[in-house]
């Protein structure tokens, strides 16, 4: 998977998007060296446009459950399951879950495949982005039972700066149900920063050297061909892969 570089180590870990540039026309701005955002406003973020997925309703009912550093999203008993790994403050990764990513939440909606995310952080540094922030509230959102939903609108409203708790919050109230006491607690104090750190290793323990990578066992697929930035072209690559579609 060659969509990203880094370095490991939170204060020097930094993604150049050399190949998901050239593939895309160069529309990763998400994904920049310098930690994704360090010289935007946090005002400036907070005032981002808010959106959430067009399959938003198919989405508030798919099941979601922490696994260790992992977010499951789907049936228990779908026959096959993919593993999907993604920073929230990466460009290609937002251009991924519009498309390839959509295709899988319908895929899963339909009992045919089981999600297993792993939320990497490396982009955060020195908390430039707010990837961490971002992580954080995205596993709130899993004990709140809307997951699937918040993930997906949380991408789809990926600022031109950094993530910042008040956005997390916004993008939250378009998710029915998200908002209350218990999330926006979690969103200000940071509850689960722990776990992220512990999703990021657990992406680094992968071995894998950017995002977005999709895996279908242990394998990459939709990267080379570019098939994950389109949804048609992704859905007959994990056919292709021996997922049903």
């Amino acid at each position: 998977m060659m969509l990203g570089v880094r370095r490991t180590g939170r204060a020097g870990r930094v993604v150049a998007a050399v190949a998901a540039a050239a593939l895309l026309g160069g529309a990763v701005a998400g994904c920049g060296g310098s930690g994704g955002g360090a010289g935007s406003s946090d005002a400036a973020s907070d005032l981002s446009a808010v959106r959430t997925s067009p399959i938003a309703d198919r989405l508030a009912a798919l099941p979601a459950a922490v696994d260790g550093a992992k977010v499951v999203v789907g049936r228990p008993g779908a026959p096959r399951t993919v593993q999907v790994l993604v920073d929230p403050r990466c460009g290609a990764c937002a251009k991924f879950e519009a498309a390839g990513g959509e295709t899988l939440l319908k895929l899963a909606d339909e009992g045919k495949v089981r999600i297993e995310y792993l939320l990497a952080s490396f982009l955060d540094q020195g908390g430039a982005s707010g990837s961490v922030k971002a992580v954080n509230a995205l596993r709130a959102s899993v004990d709140a039972g809307k997951f699937a939903e918040y993930h997906a609108a949380v991408f789809a409203s990926q600022p031109e700066g950094r993530f910042t708790d008040g956005l997390l919050l916004r993008i939250a109230e378009r998710v029915p149900g998200l908002r209350g006491e218990a999330f926006d607690r979690a969103v200000a104090e940071g509850t689960h920063t722990g776990w992220a750190d512990g999703a990021e290793k657990a992406f680094e323990a992968t071995g894998m050297r950017g995002t977005p990578a999709v895996l279908v066992d242990g394998k990459p697929v939709g990267a080379k061909d570019g098939s994950m930035f389109d949804a048609a072209g992704f859905a007959r690559t994990l056919k292709g892969a021996g997922v049903a579609a």
